[in-house]
């Protein structure tokens, strides 16, 4: 069912006409506050609060430690989501890839966009509170990976005490006073000019600043890619794990073969981690080796630990509990560091502490014991050709017939660099024991490269082709909703469209998950069904973390629009539905209409 309100298209455009001009903090009819009085009620953020967010807020990347996407809100639920209305909406402060994940407290909206501008919001009116502008460092023009990482911020704040803690571009962490955005103080964590940066967010655990730096595929960084802990009042750091070079386990070295730790790439942590506060155990999952391709990488038939991989870390320490390594032996960027996802269920009395993730860009899903790192279950969910089976103990055995044995030596890969599976988060609902996950059917060629490594560039030496969809598809987009359990993964239902999606998903307490695709339709799925209840058409392409909050009784609903690498990519598998041409970086926020809510 198809739901769209004049009404609320001519909302949304007067929005954006208002929006255009300087905001101006007034009293007015609608009660919208000051930008002082929204900030009165402002009170810390507790680790008590972090353990158990309240639901009416949103203190966190996927909402809480478990990474799960889910809302305790049931306000907007299945019987009234088609009443949904514009509340109001905002410009992102600057263009770039759209992947923000806003955050909430006590009705401030804390929203940060590229090239690290952090933002606070009235979350009732949409009104600018304060602004913050890191200064970036001058980078020479060459260096053209390392300036699109300034393009690509997601979920780069995290929320503690009375402050925003904020990673930077030029690997930095700034933590900023919640209440006027002012520096409180800042800490220069690694070499910004030998090409380390942040391209996510902390995860604030356990009293410390826990944080994964990127970069590690730049000609600069070779040996050491890091996850790292940082005290949460000083900056000073107290513990860094290696994912490339762990001295205290020998099949972590042997698994690079003769390539010594000075010459090995990637292993970059591209995912905010989850948490364990029983255990005191964070997960991280791990990208991609480089170079690419093990014919330029030198590492032979190793496994090239611990790439592509889920690391069990202790906060305490920062030493390894336990690994499983999604996709061995990796010679097509098909990196395996999405959000880890933990889920309890019991089940005939026992409970059962789970890891489930769709880790990699080929798609499959993982189930894992969470305390253990045994692997539980597999699922295939997007067409792939790499991995062609998972043994019983859990090693996944690639497909050796596509490991290019000379530069140049070309061969169809499936899923596509793009993914299958990309940084749009899954979500894990309680309610139906799903978990919803954003994918794409595509393939594209890869062939290894002799390339000259240069400063402020990656070291990937392969080339890709142009993406396709799989032979017989005719469906760049699926939402896939698979069961859980701790003995098997299953369908659930599956929603197939042309147009791929481009944001992360939610799901809520009103049995509803929403998301959104490169044909700008934001959509609200039955959890139960995968029949879509609501859909509303938006001015870009769906893209970044939606979330939702509730404030004087009434749920709203944001959702994060503007330029996505995964709408262009895969573009011409749905020529008929074009794309804009500007970034429209804008997030716009529903609520119910106030007798419906």
């Amino acid at each position: 069912m198809r739901i769209n309100s004049l009404k609320t298209l001519l909302v949304a455009s007067t929005a954006f006409a208002a929006l255009s001009a300087p905001a101006v903090y007034a009293q007015s009819d609608t009660a919208a506050q000051t930008p002082a009085s929204a900030m009165d009620n402002y009170t810390p953020v507790t680790e008590d609060m972090l353990v158990d967010p309240p639901a009416q807020d949103w203190l966190m990347f996927r909402g809480a430690y478990n990474n799960q996407g889910y809302s305790k809100l049931d306000l907007i639920n299945k019987d009234n989501v088609g009443k949904l209305q514009l509340a109001w909406a905002w410009p992102m402060a600057e263009a770039g890839i759209q992947e923000t994940a806003p955050l909430v407290h006590d009705g401030i909206m804390f929203l940060q966009t590229n090239n690290n501008i952090v933002e606070a919001l009235d979350a009732k009116t949409g009104d600018l509170i304060w602004q913050y502008r890191h200064v970036l460092p001058e980078i020479p023009a060459s260096w053209s990976y390392q300036a699109n990482q300034a393009r690509r911020q997601k979920a780069s704040i995290a929320l503690y005490d009375d402050k925003v803690i904020l990673t930077t571009v030029d690997a930095k962490i700034v933590v900023l006073n919640a209440k006027d955005g002012k520096v409180a103080w800042e800490k220069q964590v690694l070499d910004y000019n030998v090409g380390y940066s942040y391209t996510v967010g902390p995860l604030v655990a356990d009293g410390k600043i826990i944080s994964a730096i990127s970069g590690c595929s730049i000609a600069g960084t070779a040996g050491g890619c890091y996850i790292m802990a940082h005290d949460i009042n000083t900056g000073d750091e107290l513990w860094r794990f290696n994912t490339i070079d762990d001295p205290d386990n020998p099949k972590q070295q042997e698994s690079w073969g003769d390539v010594p730790p000075e010459n090995r790439w990637g292993g970059t942590p591209w995912t905010t981690g989850s948490y364990d506060p029983e255990t005191k155990t964070t997960y991280w999952g791990v990208g991609m080796p480089g170079p690419y391709a093990e014919l330029i990488r030198g590492s032979g038939d190793g496994s090239v630990l611990y790439t592509n991989s889920t690391v069990a870390l202790d906060t305490e320490t920062g030493k390894l509990k336990w690994y499983y390594q999604h996709l061995p032996r990796d010679n097509w960027d098909l990196d395996s560091p999405f959000e880890r996802i933990l889920v309890d269920q019991e089940v005939d009395g026992e409970t059962h502490k789970m890891l489930v993730t769709v880790a990699g860009k080929n798609g499959i899903a993982f189930a894992l014991d969470r305390d253990t790192g045994e692997y539980l279950w597999s699922l295939e969910t997007v067409y792939q050709n790499v991995v062609t089976s998972i043994d019983d103990d859990g090693t996944v055995n690639i497909n050796e017939d596509l490991v290019s044995q000379a530069v140049g030596e070309e061969f169809l890969i499936c899923a596509s660099v793009s993914g299958g599976k990309l940084w749009q988060a899954g979500a894990y609902s309680p309610l139906t024991n799903a978990y919803f996950v954003p994918l794409t059917e595509a393939c594209n060629t890869v062939a290894p490269t002799q390339t000259e490594f240069t400063a402020g560039n990656a070291v990937g030496s392969v080339k890709f082709g142009p993406r396709v969809l799989p032979e017989g598809q005719t469906n760049a987009g699926l939402v896939e909703a698979i069961d859980v359990n701790p003995e098997q993964g299953e369908s659930k239902w599956e929603y197939r469209s042309r147009p791929t999606p481009t944001s992360s998903v939610l799901a809520t307490a009103g049995g509803l998950v929403f998301g959104g695709d490169a044909a700008r339709d934001v959509k609200a799925w039955d959890q139960e069904t995968g029949d879509v209840l609501w859909t509303q058409r938006l001015n870009a392409p769906i893209g970044g973390y939606p979330m939702t909050y509730e404030i004087d009784g009434e749920q709203y609903l944001v959702i994060p629009t503007g330029y996505s690498n995964s709408a262009s990519s895969i573009a011409s598998a749905f020529p008929e539905i074009p794309l804009p041409t500007g970034s429209g970086n804008s997030i716009f926020v529903f609520k119910l209409p106030k007798s419906d809510s």
